[in-house]
């Protein structure tokens, strides 16, 4: 008995295969002309986005060129970055961006800058993308979200290296892009003054320049007045002459000893900086690409025929579907009165 049981299962998965395949072979036509006429169809569609402008094409070439940096978290010390954003007043902004304030690093910064009104803004401004783009609703909200969409900043735990692409069919303009938002941000780490060392520095030379400034007024003074008592024009003055040089000595004895210690203290700085991985290191800026990032014409090819080929088989058994059910009077007399 079993055995007439699996025996009768074993007919039935036969007779099914075979219907299947009646139903493909009674629909081969179908099947292959349509798929054939499909892919041609896409086929030609490819070849014409290749020959039309890159501006009117349906599907032009891309180009993606990329910008290294290296973000150096550890100077950072987990929290620095925090107290920053809080200080700044950007540090409720950052949670309702997603950036955790509480352990944020430098390179979170990075990435959350780049996604910035400010830093939008000054993209669209720049290159004047609402004209370049032709938006004509909602400019700014509209410019903001097409530079969100074609620029992409990421940044690597393991190497530390922050990186900033822009994907556009023109390969200088977006080279061009990824430049000036390279030079943004160095600018906007320099203006917060995330690097003490490097703000020293910068103090340091100013105070030096000065400094030196004073020295050689001091010294200016010093030769008018030794040449005002050589040519005796002021012989009943001499005495307040001769106080009055003391003091500029004193001065400059006073201010060449200042310029010492802060040449001092700047090469020290400077040692310290030689030692150190800055914050913020531009490694390699963006060049403009000579081969595109996309799209792929041959995967897009080879998606499109076997999805076109099991279109058609199914539609094949639809319409086989719909044959027997026209042959069947009981099932349309069913679908009647289930449609009533």
């Amino acid at each position: 008995m079993e055995d007439t049981i699996q025996q009768s299962q074993t007919d039935d998965e036969e007779i099914s295969l075979i219907d299947l395949l009646v139903v493909l072979l009674k629909r081969k036509k179908l099947i292959i002309i349509g798929t054939i006429l499909v892919v041609i169809i896409v086929l030609s569609l490819m070849i014409l986005s290749l020959k039309m402008p890159p501006e009117r094409s349906i599907l032009p070439n891309v180009y993606t060129p990329k910008a290294l940096m290296l973000i150096n978290d550890s100077s950072s010390s987990g929290g620095s970055a925090a107290a920053l954003l809080s200080s700044s007043g950007l540090g409720s902004l950052a949670g309702l961006a997603g950036v955790n304030v509480g352990g944020s690093t430098y390179s979170a910064l990075a990435v959350y800058l780049t996604g910035t009104n400010t830093f939008l803004d000054a993209v669209v401004d720049e290159f004047n993308l609402i004209e370049r783009y032709k938006i004509l609703k909602s400019v700014k909200s509209e410019s903001r979200k097409i530079v969100k969409q074609k620029l992409k900043a990421e940044f690597d735990d393991k190497s530390g290296v922050f990186s900033i692409s822009f994907t556009d069919i023109d390969p200088v303009f977006a080279q061009q892009v990824i430049n000036f938002s390279v030079d943004y941000l160095s600018k906007r780490f320099e203006e917060m003054q995330l690097d003490k060392n490097k703000l020293q520095k910068k103090n340091l030379e100013e105070n030096i320049a000065n400094t030196y400034k004073e020295i050689l007024r001091l010294e200016q003074q010093s030769r008018e007045l030794e040449a005002s008592v050589s040519n005796g024009r002021t012989a009943s003055n001499i005495p307040s002459i001769m106080i009055e040089a003391n003091r500029i000595k004193r001065e400059i004895a006073a201010q060449e000893a200042v310029y010492t210690q802060l040449k001092t203290q700047y090469e020290m700085v400077k040692i310290t900086l030689a030692s150190e991985t800055p914050i913020f290191q531009v490694l390699e800026k963006a060049e403009v690409p000579d081969q595109k990032s996309g799209p792929s014409r041959g995967t897009i090819m080879i998606v499109t025929s076997f999805a076109t080929l099991f279109f058609f088989i199914f539609l094949a058994f639809v319409l086989e579907s719909i044959d027997n059910l026209k042959k069947d009077p009981e099932a349309i007399e069913k679908l009647k009165r289930s449609v009533k």
